[in-house]
């Protein structure tokens, strides 16, 4: 079983992620999808084999465009969202993680928590860190092939 804290659009709320930074050291990975990738700069530096940080549109110099990670017998699809187009739908998103052989796909950008299966890809958004009246990220485990995410808020 491996474990994941997925989170993005953190906006440079410091406040909220350091709420939810003593999970990253209980969890197997630490996911940041876009837009405050910086917020994971130091913890990704100190822990490099456990956190993947993407690049979103508000982000310039720090993180990938995109990534795929590999738990258990699941490939899981992660980028920001924005160059496919999420804020309209999610059939670009779900065609580029069945192009890469993924069963799931993580993405930020447009602010709202979600988890959709489309065209047999789970899609899941952790919604925003850095959102100020309802901050929540992505509890996520892989078991298996079995994949759970949950959606928490941040109080």
């Amino acid at each position: 079983m491996k474990t994941f804290v997925v989170l993005s659009d953190s906006h440079g709320r410091r406040k909220n992620v350091e709420k939810i930074m003593p999970l990253f050291l209980e969890n197997d990975y630490v996911v940041h999808l876009g837009d405050g990738s910086a917020d994971l700069r130091e913890f990704a530096g100190e822990y490099p084999e456990k956190a993947f940080v993407m690049k979103g549109n508000c982000d310039f110099s720090y993180g990938m465009e995109e990534y795929v990670i590999e738990a258990e017998r699941v490939r899981i699809f992660c980028c920001h969202g924005h160059k496919y187009g999420v804020k309209t739908g999610l059939a670009r998103l779900a065609a580029r993680a069945k192009e890469l052989d993924c069963a799931v796909a993580l993405y930020g950008h447009t602010h709202r928590a979600d988890i959709s299966d489309v065209d047999g890809v789970l899609c899941v958004n952790p919604g925003a860190l850095g959102d100020y009246t309802s901050p929540s990220y992505c509890y996520l485990v892989v078991h298996g092939e079995k994949v759970t995410p949950t959606i928490v808020p941040v109080r």
